[in-house]
């Protein structure tokens, strides 16, 4: 029997449209994230600042 461990699941994870309507903690997480960034790149706001600075 394979002992897996959960942390490389988890590691290799990325957002599903499915995770909008998922339960569990890690779903909710992409999902929500996903929304902000979504929200950021359409409202047209850039990091470039924090680039600049030296």
């Amino acid at each position: 029997m394979e002992n897996k461990d959960k942390s490389t699941d988890i590691a290799g994870r990325t957002y599903d449209v499915k995770d909008y309507n998922r339960s569990d903690e890690l779903s909710s997480g992409l999902a929500e994230t996903h929304e902000q960034v979504s929200d950021s790149y359409m409202a047209g706001e850039t990091f470039q600042e924090s680039k600049n600075k030296k």
